[in-house]
């Protein structure tokens, strides 16, 4: 398993690959991969609703400013996107005042809106907040620095007021951090890929993916309505075909098989066929499936519409 080393301030450091062993790979990847299925079978119909653009830009600038390892960052995104969802379906479905609340239920549901738009900046922050600890290899932001940083964006809060929110987002998420997150997927994906074909560009690979990974992140909507478009052979899904699709969108193992396929185009566009065969007997996913993707997100970052790739 590839392990990280903090070599200066910042989100340098450099990866070893190659240090785990085969028994160890293979029990953390069929781990991954319950708990990818598990997560794909427990989806909320707003599921992926806190992941567009502007909010992962967000995130990712915060955890540039403050000097932040990237992994940090797609943990945050996908602590928010958790913590939002369970804090919705609570509020919507639990004895609430909404009840008291006169007039439609529309008006209840903006009040809810409203209210946690005031403190979204700050839920946002504590997100990333959290997720700088929880990992030893990554700095971690205490509260002198966070108040410094929000500070600096133009918001005035208290190291009360930061306490408070992020034990807010630990109970909403009952004390349950061990989210998955898609450069997790990645990092294991390609260590195994490594240790059966060890001529494998690891660490070459590793650097295009983490610009290729950032890059779908970004793109996210652009590229998922394109695959949707592909799959379901149709100009205008409906919404029942929208509603299906999201155990794709949110589905990590795809999103990594795709993203290291991607970035072996990017490499050498000779041997990405070998790539996708291999991730394809790893991961179970087919071929054809990790085509689509790869295409869609190549189309996307060539910004053309012809086949990048053909099966």
């Amino acid at each position: 398993m590839a392990k990280r080393f903090l070599c200066s301030p910042g989100p340098t450091h450099r990866l070893q690959f190659g240090s785990a062993s085969l028994d160890l790979l293979s029990e953390t990847l069929i781990s991954l991969n319950h708990r990818n299925k598990d997560e794909l079978d427990h989806l909320e119909p707003c599921s992926g609703n806190f992941k567009h653009t502007a909010l992962i830009e967000c995130i990712f600038q915060m955890t540039q400013e403050l000097r932040l390892d990237p992994l940090v960052g797609y943990c945050a995104i996908e602590i928010l996107e958790r913590f939002m969802v369970k804090h919705l379906k609570d509020t919507f479905t639990a004895n609430t005042p909404c009840a008291a609340v006169p007039g439609p239920p529309s008006t209840c549901q903006d009040l809810v809106f409203e209210k946690l738009k005031v403190k979204f900046t700050l839920t946002v922050f504590s997100c990333v907040q959290i997720a700088s600890k929880l990992w030893l290899h990554t700095d971690i932001v205490d509260n002198n620095q966070a108040v410094q940083f929000l500070h600096s964006m133009g918001h005035t809060v208290s190291k009360k007021a930061l306490m408070e929110s992020e034990l807010q987002i630990l109970k909403g998420l009952d004390f349950k951090l061990d989210v998955p997150n898609p450069l997790t997927y990645v990092e294991i994906l390609l260590e195994v890929l490594g240790h059966n074909e060890p001529s494998t560009p690891m660490e070459q690979l590793y650097g295009l993916c983490g610009h290729v990974l950032r890059f779908v992140s970004l793109q996210r909507t652009a590229i998922y309505e394109s695959l949707l478009k592909v799959t379901t052979q149709c100009c205008s899904p409906s919404p029942e075909q929208r509603e299906n699709f999201l155990t794709v969108t949110e589905d990590c193992m795809l999103l990594g098989v795709g993203v290291i396929t991607v970035a072996a185009v990017i490499w050498n566009s000779n041997q990405w066929e070998q790539v996708v065969e291999d991730l394809s007997l790893i991961t179970g996913i087919s071929q054809r499936s990790i085509w689509d993707f790869s295409q869609v997100t190549l189309e996307q970052l060539t910004k053309t519409s012809s086949p990048v790739l053909s099966p």
